[in-house]
């Protein structure tokens, strides 16, 4: 699995507009996943900076929309309910009950030294995880992920950074 994306040493003129186009590529190979017993069905599970902190077990759900937090991070961070704003559509959880958000919060989420903002749901409900970033941010870093190597890779500047799933 890979993805091109501009990297500064792999510039190729464009002739039809004067411009510069760079390539780059993100890619897996064997020698990712040396360090993971195979086969697996582990989930891709990352440690994250959210709001300044340091966070543990943030669940990377490529296949869904949602970005949530749960109520010990929630706490964790010391937030306020006045912190979060409405939101007033349920949710249903791995169990299939329906939760009731408590509102959304939008904080910076920090890989390298990219930061995006990301507008968490906030649950309380249980869950073996901390957060769930979902496929939007990945694609606000344009990072690659791959649940088979338990990593997920993107470009810092003109550096090639991974983050390693635990």
């Amino acid at each position: 699995m890979s993805i091109a994306r501009p990297h500064a040493e792999d510039l190729t003129p464009d002739s039809k507009r004067g411009r510069m186009e760079v390539q780059s590529t993100l890619s897996f190979s064997d020698e990712d996943k040396v360090r993971i017993l195979q086969p697996h069905d582990n989930a891709l599970v990352v440690n994250l900076k959210i709001g300044g902190y340091d966070v543990k077990r943030v669940l990377v759900d490529q296949g869904s929309g949602v970005k949530i937090m749960y109520q010990d991070l929630y706490k964790g961070l010391k937030l306020k309910p006045e912190d979060l704003t409405y939101y007033d559509s349920p949710l249903v959880g791995f169990d299939e009950k329906t939760v009731i958000p408590k509102g959304q919060i939008r904080l910076p989420v920090q890989v390298g030294s990219e930061v995006v903002e990301v507008d968490f749901i906030v649950v309380d409900a249980y869950s073996p995880y901390t957060a769930i970033v979902a496929k939007s941010w990945l694609h606000a870093i344009e990072a690659v992920s791959s649940t088979l190597h338990l990593k997920v890779k993107y470009l810092s500047g003109n550096q090639d950074e991974e983050l390693i799933g635990s």
